[in-house]
């Protein structure tokens, strides 16, 4: 009875460690600063996090066929330079913008998972080289300069008097990923690719297909967010999205994602996402510096990290 008892809370412990995480730090967080449960501060939390988020789902797909996408900073940086570039020389609406933002962005994935699915090239040197191409389109878009949001457009996206329509839009696209992942075939196959690639492929599955449709993904929804941080700071520009590649990884990690392929889950994905976020804003509340916050999250990430590693570990032996 003991033995069942202990076996039902490791496997509780294993099932929802990311959760316990964030809630942790959550707990932590509001007891070190009186102004972290504010509702400006959640509401700056949430807002902050809309990109990242859209990053973070894209870069999970790829990171469950076993792939890694290392452009999707840069991707984000031309989807802001190009959505403001646009909407400020054709004045179009924000939204058809950003859908050929996203559609852009969409190509310089897919060109680097058809690199990766057909020519047999890593998907770290093929998004590398997207890395690169990205970034210096965006800067081509911008002159180097950023380019200014007239108000009223773009900067409804995080308005208060839309109620915030950015928000509900990430929540949509949370769903829908979840209901991908977990009900559709295609979230089926995309984490069978990274289980066992041979024996899919031998089940007479068009793999490449799917590999290449994953990277395709992760460009559209990095574009996207783009769009979001040039709403955030009314301006697009090709400097942003530096480092990013590395907190989406690091949020899927965190969320339980193997880098081998094969595992990985969305909604801890999203709260490993929160987890980043959180660190960083205690951080800035307690008005710690900018280096000693870069070594102080990195350590908390790498804690964070371990800790996965030993609870898959002992869910194997579960």
């Amino acid at each position: 009875m003991v033995s069942s008892r202990k076996m039902g809370i490791k496997k509780f412990l294993i099932n929802y460690n990311t959760y316990l995480i964030l809630l942790l730090l959550f707990v932590v967080s509001s007891l070190l600063s009186e102004h972290f449960l504010t509702v400006m501060n959640i509401r700056n939390i949430g807002l902050q996090q809309v990109a990242p988020i859209l990053v973070a789902l894209g870069m999970l797909f790829v990171i469950l066929t076993g792939g890694i996408d290392l452009s999707v900073g840069s991707v984000m940086a031309f989807g802001s330079s190009f959505v403001t570039v646009f909407m400020a020389a054709t004045s179009t609406h924000f939204i058809p913008s950003m859908l050929i933002a996203g559609v852009l962005g969409m190509m310089f994935g897919l060109i680097t998972g058809m690199l990766v699915a057909y020519t047999g090239m890593q998907g770290f040197v093929a998004s590398l080289a997207m890395m690169t191409i990205a970034r210096g389109a965006a800067f081509m878009l911008t002159g180097g300069q950023p380019i200014r949001v007239e108000p009223g457009t773009l900067d409804l996206l995080v308005s208060r008097n839309h109620m915030f329509p950015g928000l509900i839009m990430v929540g949509v696209v949370i769903l829908i990923f979840v209901f991908v992942q977990r009900y559709t075939v295609y979230g089926r196959m995309v984490i069978a690719i990274g289980s066992n690639n041979q024996a899919v492929e031998l089940a007479g599955i068009r793999v490449k297909r799917y590999t290449a449709s994953v990277y395709a993904l992760s460009g559209f929804l990095s574009a996207i967010a783009g769009t979001f941080i040039a709403a955030r700071a009314a301006m697009g520009s090709a400097n942003i999205g530096v480092g990013q590649e590395l907190s989406a990884i690091a949020a899927c990690v965190i969320g339980g994602a193997s880098l081998a392929g094969g595992r990985g889950f969305v909604l801890r994905a999203v709260a490993g996402a929160f987890v980043i976020a959180l660190i960083g804003n205690i951080l800035n509340l307690m008005a710690v510096p900018a280096y000693p916050q870069q070594i102080i999250q990195g350590v908390i990430i790498l804690i964070a990290v371990l800790l996965q590693i030993y609870t898959s570990k002992t869910e194997k032996s579960v």
